[in-house]
Parts: structure tokens; C-alpha cells; sequence
């Protein structure tokens, strides 16, 4: 868990502000959000291969404007 020192003179909203940083380089709050409903296997699997095909179609997109750039 992200932690913060505090010293007498630090303001309340820069905490906040810092702590809500590290909790979110920390994957916390994207952990509680996949964890808040029950996914069946099959649904995450099924989850896992649209990502999986996102993230081909974001590579050869990349992939295609990097030799189209050439002309």
C-alpha cells in the first residue's frame, strides 16, 4: 500500500493529490475496478483475446504508418 509522510505544515489536498498518484502507479485502483464483478474463465479469456487482437490491429497500424511515411 502507497504511503505518504505528512509533516505539520503539508496541506490536506497535496496529500490527496499525492496519494491518489501512487495508488494509481501502483495498478490499485485498476485492480479494484477488474475485481468488482465476478468474470467467469470463458468471459475472461474471451476478455483477453479482444485486447490481444486491439493490440495487432494497434501494431499494424503503427506498423503500416512507419513504412508509409517513407515515400
Amino acid at each position: 500500500m502507497p504511503e505518504i509522510q505528512l509533516a505539520e505544515t503539508d496541506r490536506i489536498d497535496w496529500a490527496l493529490k499525492t496519494f491518489k498518484r501512487k495508488m494509481q502507479k501502483a495498478g490499485i485502483f485498476r485492480e479494484l475496478r477488474r475485481r468488482r464483478h465476478y468474470v467467469k474463465p470463458s468471459e475472461a479469456r474471451q476478455i483477453k483475446s479482444k485486447a490481444a487482437a486491439r493490440a495487432r490491429a494497434r501494431a499494424a497500424r503503427s506498423a503500416s504508418r512507419a513504412s508509409g511515411s517513407a515515400h
